[in-house]
Protein backbone atom coordinates (compact mmCIF):
# COMPACT_ATOMS: atom_id res chain seq x y z
CA UNK A 1 0.00 0.00 0.00
CA UNK A 2 1.66 3.68 -1.01
CA UNK A 3 2.03 5.76 1.60
CA UNK A 4 1.18 9.65 1.86
CA UNK A 5 3.38 11.82 4.32
CA UNK A 6 0.92 15.02 4.86
CA UNK A 7 2.61 17.68 6.39
CA UNK A 8 0.21 21.24 5.39
CA UNK A 9 -1.40 22.38 7.94
CA UNK A 10 -4.89 23.18 5.96
CA UNK A 11 -5.09 19.65 4.23
CA UNK A 12 -4.31 18.49 7.93
CA UNK A 13 -7.33 20.46 9.52
CA UNK A 14 -9.41 19.47 6.81
CA UNK A 15 -8.11 15.78 6.19
CA UNK A 16 -11.49 14.09 7.47
CA UNK A 17 -13.14 15.61 4.42
CA UNK A 18 -10.46 13.81 1.97
CA UNK A 19 -10.23 10.15 3.60
CA UNK A 20 -12.38 8.44 1.73
CA UNK A 21 -11.02 9.62 -1.27
CA UNK A 22 -7.40 7.85 0.06
CA UNK A 23 -9.18 5.09 1.28
CA UNK A 24 -10.95 3.93 -2.11
CA UNK A 25 -7.51 4.73 -4.11
CA UNK A 26 -5.91 2.46 -1.43
CA UNK A 27 -3.04 5.02 -0.22
CA UNK A 28 -2.32 5.21 3.39
CA UNK A 29 -1.83 8.72 5.23
CA UNK A 30 0.54 9.89 7.16
CA UNK A 31 0.01 13.16 9.56
CA UNK A 32 2.64 14.09 12.13
CA UNK A 33 2.06 16.33 14.37
CA UNK A 34 3.50 19.32 14.05
CA UNK A 35 4.55 22.19 16.98
CA UNK A 36 5.06 25.91 14.64
CA UNK A 37 4.28 26.49 10.93
CA UNK A 38 6.54 23.89 9.40
CA UNK A 39 8.61 20.92 9.96
CA UNK A 40 12.65 21.55 9.76
CA UNK A 41 14.99 19.49 7.98
CA UNK A 42 15.63 16.88 11.00
CA UNK A 43 11.83 16.70 11.53
CA UNK A 44 11.20 16.28 7.69
CA UNK A 45 14.15 13.63 7.67
CA UNK A 46 12.38 11.25 10.28
CA UNK A 47 8.93 11.83 8.75
CA UNK A 48 9.56 11.43 5.04
CA UNK A 49 11.08 7.55 5.48
CA UNK A 50 8.82 4.58 3.77
CA UNK A 51 7.05 7.67 1.84
CA UNK A 52 6.01 7.53 -1.66
CA UNK A 53 5.07 10.93 -1.85
CA UNK A 54 4.52 13.89 0.40
CA UNK A 55 2.32 17.54 0.23
CA UNK A 56 4.48 20.27 1.74
CA UNK A 57 3.61 23.13 3.52
CA UNK A 58 6.63 25.11 4.22
CA UNK A 59 8.76 22.64 5.09
CA UNK A 60 12.34 22.97 4.98
CA UNK A 61 13.23 20.39 2.01
CA UNK A 62 16.53 19.91 1.67
CA UNK A 63 19.16 17.79 0.27
CA UNK A 64 19.80 15.95 3.29
CA UNK A 65 15.48 15.34 3.17
CA UNK A 66 15.76 14.49 -0.78
CA UNK A 67 18.54 12.08 -0.11
CA UNK A 68 16.73 9.96 2.37
CA UNK A 69 13.20 9.90 0.83
CA UNK A 70 15.02 9.21 -2.60
CA UNK A 71 16.77 5.89 -0.60
CA UNK A 72 13.60 4.94 0.97
CA UNK A 73 11.50 5.15 -1.91
CA UNK A 74 9.85 9.01 -2.79
CA UNK A 75 8.80 9.61 -5.92
CA UNK A 76 7.41 13.23 -5.87
CA UNK A 77 6.88 16.46 -3.20
CA UNK A 78 4.06 17.99 -3.60
CA UNK A 79 3.77 21.76 -2.56
CA UNK A 80 0.53 22.85 -1.03
CA UNK A 81 0.80 26.06 -2.71
CA UNK A 82 3.17 28.62 -4.96
CA UNK A 83 6.53 29.03 -2.95
CA UNK A 84 9.02 26.41 -3.79
CA UNK A 85 11.79 28.52 -2.06
CA UNK A 86 12.19 25.53 0.98
CA UNK A 87 12.51 22.96 -1.60
CA UNK A 88 15.87 22.04 -2.81
CA UNK A 89 14.89 21.86 -6.12
CA UNK A 90 18.00 21.62 -8.04
CA UNK A 91 18.47 18.44 -5.83
CA UNK A 92 15.25 17.17 -6.54
CA UNK A 93 15.89 17.44 -10.39
CA UNK A 94 19.06 15.61 -9.84
CA UNK A 95 17.89 12.59 -7.84
CA UNK A 96 14.76 12.56 -10.44
CA UNK A 97 12.10 13.13 -7.72
CA UNK A 98 9.82 15.83 -9.20
CA UNK A 99 8.13 18.77 -7.22
CA UNK A 100 5.55 20.01 -8.47
CA UNK A 101 2.89 23.43 -6.86
CA UNK A 102 0.08 25.02 -7.30
CA UNK A 103 1.06 28.52 -8.42
CA UNK A 104 -2.41 31.19 -9.68
CA UNK A 105 -4.53 29.50 -7.07
CA UNK A 106 -4.00 32.35 -4.76
CA UNK A 107 -4.25 35.15 -6.69
CA UNK A 108 -7.62 37.11 -5.35
CA UNK A 109 -7.53 35.70 -1.62
CA UNK A 110 -3.51 36.99 -1.28
CA UNK A 111 -4.48 40.65 -2.95
CA UNK A 112 -7.30 41.00 -0.84
CA UNK A 113 -4.89 40.38 1.78
CA UNK A 114 -2.41 43.08 0.45
CA UNK A 115 -4.95 45.68 0.19
CA UNK A 116 -6.38 44.97 3.66
CA UNK A 117 -3.15 45.59 5.37
CA UNK A 118 -2.22 48.83 3.36
CA UNK A 119 -6.01 50.14 4.15
CA UNK A 120 -5.06 49.41 7.39
CA UNK A 121 -2.02 50.96 7.55
CA UNK A 122 -3.06 54.00 5.87
CA UNK A 123 -5.90 54.72 8.03
CA UNK A 124 -4.44 53.29 11.51
CA UNK A 125 -7.36 51.16 11.86
CA UNK A 126 -6.04 48.85 14.11
CA UNK A 127 -5.63 51.82 16.43
CA UNK A 128 -8.73 52.91 16.62
CA UNK A 129 -10.28 49.90 17.41
CA UNK A 130 -7.92 49.51 20.25
CA UNK A 131 -9.06 52.62 21.60
CA UNK A 132 -12.87 52.14 20.82
CA UNK A 133 -12.24 48.32 23.05
CA UNK A 134 -10.55 50.12 26.04
CA UNK A 135 -13.70 53.25 26.13
CA UNK A 136 -11.79 56.07 24.01
CA UNK A 137 -12.76 57.12 21.26
CA UNK A 138 -8.93 58.53 19.33
CA UNK A 139 -9.21 59.60 15.40
CA UNK A 140 -6.51 59.66 13.12
CA UNK A 141 -5.92 61.94 9.95
CA UNK A 142 -5.38 58.84 7.01
CA UNK A 143 -4.30 58.98 3.71
CA UNK A 144 -6.02 59.14 0.40
CA UNK A 145 -5.28 55.89 -1.54
CA UNK A 146 -6.66 57.83 -5.02
CA UNK A 147 -4.13 59.85 -6.45
CA UNK A 148 -1.29 57.97 -4.60
CA UNK A 149 1.39 55.59 -6.93
CA UNK A 150 1.42 52.31 -6.03
CA UNK A 151 4.55 49.95 -7.01
CA UNK A 152 4.11 46.70 -7.16
CA UNK A 153 6.90 44.91 -7.16
CA UNK A 154 6.33 40.93 -9.17
CA UNK A 155 3.71 41.07 -11.33
CA UNK A 156 2.81 37.87 -11.32
CA UNK A 157 -1.23 36.46 -10.88
CA UNK A 158 -0.77 37.70 -7.59
CA UNK A 159 1.10 40.74 -8.62
CA UNK A 160 -1.81 41.23 -11.25
CA UNK A 161 -4.07 40.50 -8.53
CA UNK A 162 -3.16 43.75 -6.51
CA UNK A 163 -2.62 45.84 -9.34
CA UNK A 164 -6.04 45.50 -10.41
CA UNK A 165 -7.15 46.19 -6.93
CA UNK A 166 -5.03 49.44 -6.56
CA UNK A 167 -5.88 50.68 -9.91
CA UNK A 168 -9.81 50.16 -8.58
CA UNK A 169 -9.05 52.15 -5.89
CA UNK A 170 -7.67 55.08 -8.22
CA UNK A 171 -4.27 55.02 -7.45
CA UNK A 172 -1.58 55.16 -10.09
CA UNK A 173 0.05 51.93 -10.58
CA UNK A 174 3.59 50.77 -11.82
CA UNK A 175 5.17 47.35 -11.43
CA UNK A 176 8.68 45.48 -11.85
CA UNK A 177 9.13 41.93 -12.76
CA UNK A 178 12.34 40.28 -13.93
CA UNK A 179 10.02 39.22 -17.13
CA UNK A 180 8.42 41.15 -19.43
CA UNK A 181 4.63 41.56 -19.43
CA UNK A 182 2.24 40.91 -21.65
CA UNK A 183 1.57 44.63 -22.98
CA UNK A 184 -1.76 44.22 -23.61
CA UNK A 185 -2.07 42.65 -20.16
CA UNK A 186 -0.44 45.54 -18.37
CA UNK A 187 -3.42 47.73 -20.15
CA UNK A 188 -6.02 46.07 -19.09
CA UNK A 189 -4.67 46.26 -15.74
CA UNK A 190 -3.83 49.65 -15.74
CA UNK A 191 -0.48 49.14 -15.37
CA UNK A 192 2.73 51.03 -16.79
CA UNK A 193 5.76 48.65 -16.48
CA UNK A 194 9.12 49.78 -14.59
CA UNK A 195 12.47 49.60 -13.63
CA UNK A 196 13.36 48.70 -10.14
CA UNK A 197 15.01 52.25 -9.87
CA UNK A 198 11.99 53.86 -11.00
CA UNK A 199 9.62 51.46 -8.88
CA UNK A 200 11.69 52.93 -5.72
CA UNK A 201 11.44 56.78 -6.96
CA UNK A 202 8.03 57.07 -7.76
CA UNK A 203 6.28 54.85 -5.49
CA UNK A 204 4.10 56.29 -2.40
CA UNK A 205 3.25 52.90 -1.53
CA UNK A 206 5.11 49.72 -2.58
CA UNK A 207 3.24 46.08 -2.10
CA UNK A 208 6.06 43.66 -2.44
CA UNK A 209 4.68 40.16 -4.46
CA UNK A 210 7.31 38.55 -5.97
CA UNK A 211 9.33 35.01 -5.55
CA UNK A 212 11.87 34.92 -3.21
CA UNK A 213 15.66 33.90 -4.81
CA UNK A 214 18.82 33.92 -3.84
CA UNK A 215 18.77 37.44 -5.85
CA UNK A 216 15.57 38.71 -3.90
CA UNK A 217 16.84 38.01 -0.53
CA UNK A 218 16.76 41.10 1.39
CA UNK A 219 15.77 43.00 -1.83
CA UNK A 220 14.78 46.22 0.74
CA UNK A 221 17.45 46.96 2.59
CA UNK A 222 19.78 50.26 3.04
CA UNK A 223 19.98 50.82 -0.10
CA UNK A 224 17.22 50.44 -1.59
CA UNK A 225 15.04 52.19 1.60
CA UNK A 226 17.66 54.96 0.64
CA UNK A 227 15.95 55.41 -3.44
CA UNK A 228 13.03 55.59 -1.76
CA UNK A 229 10.31 58.88 -1.72
CA UNK A 230 10.42 59.93 2.14
CA UNK A 231 7.20 58.41 4.16
CA UNK A 232 6.46 55.77 1.75
CA UNK A 233 4.55 52.49 2.63
CA UNK A 234 5.87 48.55 2.58
CA UNK A 235 2.82 46.00 2.22
CA UNK A 236 4.24 42.45 2.03
CA UNK A 237 2.39 39.31 0.97
CA UNK A 238 5.14 37.55 -0.30
CA UNK A 239 8.04 35.83 1.59
CA UNK A 240 10.15 37.30 4.97
CA UNK A 241 13.41 37.41 4.03
CA UNK A 242 12.72 39.87 0.68
CA UNK A 243 12.73 42.65 3.40
CA UNK A 244 15.91 42.92 5.49
CA UNK A 245 14.08 43.53 8.71
CA UNK A 246 16.65 45.42 10.71
CA UNK A 247 16.66 47.77 7.69
CA UNK A 248 13.33 48.18 8.16
CA UNK A 249 13.26 48.98 11.75
CA UNK A 250 15.81 51.75 10.86
CA UNK A 251 13.51 53.75 7.88
CA UNK A 252 10.53 53.46 10.23
CA UNK A 253 12.55 55.26 13.28
CA UNK A 254 13.66 57.97 10.55
CA UNK A 255 10.26 57.97 9.01
CA UNK A 256 12.02 57.24 5.64
CA UNK A 257 8.94 54.85 5.91
CA UNK A 258 5.49 55.36 7.60
CA UNK A 259 4.27 52.41 8.23
CA UNK A 260 4.59 49.17 6.60
CA UNK A 261 2.01 46.15 6.27
CA UNK A 262 3.56 42.57 6.66
CA UNK A 263 1.97 39.67 6.52
CA UNK A 264 5.59 37.52 6.28
CA UNK A 265 8.31 37.43 8.07
CA UNK A 266 12.07 36.62 8.22
CA UNK A 267 11.36 34.11 11.38
CA UNK A 268 8.22 33.13 11.47
CA UNK A 269 6.16 33.02 13.91
CA UNK A 270 7.81 37.06 14.82
CA UNK A 271 9.56 36.49 17.65
CA UNK A 272 8.26 38.76 20.55
CA UNK A 273 12.10 40.38 20.91
CA UNK A 274 11.58 41.64 17.64
CA UNK A 275 11.87 45.30 17.37
CA UNK A 276 9.02 45.67 15.15
CA UNK A 277 6.65 45.55 17.60
CA UNK A 278 7.64 48.54 18.83
CA UNK A 279 6.33 50.32 16.06
CA UNK A 280 2.05 51.26 16.29
CA UNK A 281 2.86 52.20 12.03
CA UNK A 282 3.16 48.67 12.03
CA UNK A 283 0.60 46.14 11.34
CA UNK A 284 0.54 42.29 11.17
CA UNK A 285 -0.85 39.48 10.02
CA UNK A 286 0.43 35.51 10.09
CA UNK A 287 1.17 34.66 7.03
CA UNK A 288 -2.32 33.89 6.66
CA UNK A 289 -2.73 35.45 2.59
CA UNK A 290 -3.66 31.79 1.13
CA UNK A 291 -6.60 31.19 4.20
CA UNK A 292 -10.06 31.42 2.75
CA UNK A 293 -12.27 29.19 3.53
CA UNK A 294 -12.89 28.60 -0.65
CA UNK A 295 -9.11 28.98 -1.34
CA UNK A 296 -7.78 25.81 1.00
CA UNK A 297 -11.03 23.69 -0.04
CA UNK A 298 -9.71 24.48 -3.67
CA UNK A 299 -6.03 23.41 -3.21
CA UNK A 300 -6.69 20.49 -0.56
CA UNK A 301 -8.59 19.21 -3.59
CA UNK A 302 -6.10 20.21 -5.84
CA UNK A 303 -3.16 18.69 -4.26
CA UNK A 304 -5.22 15.62 -3.32
CA UNK A 305 -5.84 14.70 -6.81
CA UNK A 306 -2.06 15.27 -8.32
CA UNK A 307 -0.93 13.00 -5.36
CA UNK A 308 -3.02 10.33 -6.50
CA UNK A 309 -1.97 11.06 -10.27
CA UNK A 310 1.38 11.14 -9.71
CA UNK A 311 1.26 7.61 -7.47
CA UNK A 312 -0.99 6.72 -10.77
CA UNK A 313 -3.76 6.17 -9.12
CA UNK A 314 -5.99 8.66 -11.04
CA UNK A 315 -6.31 10.68 -13.95
CA UNK A 316 -6.92 14.18 -13.42
CA UNK A 317 -8.13 17.03 -16.20
CA UNK A 318 -5.46 19.17 -15.57
CA UNK A 319 -1.74 19.30 -16.06
CA UNK A 320 0.16 19.39 -12.26
CA UNK A 321 2.36 22.18 -12.59
CA UNK A 322 5.93 21.12 -12.24
CA UNK A 323 8.52 23.19 -11.16
CA UNK A 324 11.67 20.52 -11.16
Amino acid sequence: MPKALVTCHHLQRFFEDFRPAYEAAGVEPILPKIAGQQLDAAGMRAAIAGVDAVIAGDDEIDASVLEAGKAAGLKAVIKWGIGTDSIDKAKAAELGIPVYNTPGTFANEVADLALSLLLNVLRETHLMHSSVKQGGWHKVPGRTLAGMTAGVIGLGSIGQGIARRTSAFGMNTIGYDVRKIDAKALADLGVTQVDLDTLFAQSDVILVACELTPESRHLLRDETFAKMKDGGYIVNVSRGPLIDEAALCRALESGKVAGAGLDVFETEPLPKESPLHAFDSVVFSTHNGSNTIEAVARVNAMTTDILLHVLGLKAIDFTPNRVA
